[in-house]
């Protein structure tokens, strides 16, 4: 019993030193998912295979870049005046431009399978889903060409004045706070379009 509980032991501490680190733990949970694929979905390979498979790319970069959006605008905005100013400058050098690479290109890897989806012929076709694409394009659209120009004025990527940093940082964080007023229409049409149409 002992050398099954030391076994166990190696086991979920070889487990935690792959997932300390962020490529360790994406190619685990890839490798988990082809498992996966080939215990179910095997026999499935083939041209009718891959219009699900992009659906599955679609949700997986969707909610990370909705989970970034909600990132934004229910800790990091609300929570920026609260910080000292000494600390600040951590946040606009370190995690914000990490943040906003993640977030804009998770934007264009939804836009993109999305669209792949789409041509591949598996996505419903019908109102539903058509407000919901169109509303994920308008907020992809302002990700790329707003906030993103605005944003890179406001953390200094550009230099720009005070007065033009500041505008900058209020026209991205109103355009991201429109976002976060589109994703939940867009996100309950995406959800709802194959269940009631």
């Amino acid at each position: 019993m002992d050398e099954l509980i030391a076994k166990f032991s190696k086991t979920i501490e070889r487990f935690f030193k792959t997932i300390e680190t962020l490529n360790g733990a994406l190619a685990l949970g890839a490798g988990f998912a082809v498992v996966l694929l080939v215990l179910y979905h095997h026999g499935d390979l083939g041209e009718g295979y891959w219009g699900p498979f992009f659906t599955f790319l679609h949700v997986v970069s969707g909610i990370t870049w909705i989970g970034l959006l909600y990132y934004f605008n229910l800790v990091q905005i609300p929570t920026m005046p609260k910080i000292p100013a000494e600390l600040k400058p951590g946040i606009g050098k370190y995690i914000a431009p990490e943040a906003l690479f993640w977030f804009r290109w998770s934007a264009a890897a939804t836009v993109a399978t999305g669209l792949i989806v789409f041509i591949s012929g598996t996505a419903v076709i019908n109102l539903t889903i058509l407000t919901g694409a169109l509303l994920g394009l308008i907020m992809a659209y302002n990700v790329w060409f707003i906030i993103w120009p605005n944003q890179q004025k406001a953390l200094g990527l550009i230099l720009v004045d005070d007065e033009a940093k500041a505008k900058a940082a209020r026209t991205a964080m109103l355009t991201s706070r429109t976002n976060f007023v589109l994703s939940v229409p867009m996100l309950y049409c995406m959800v709802t379009a194959r269940l009631v149409g």
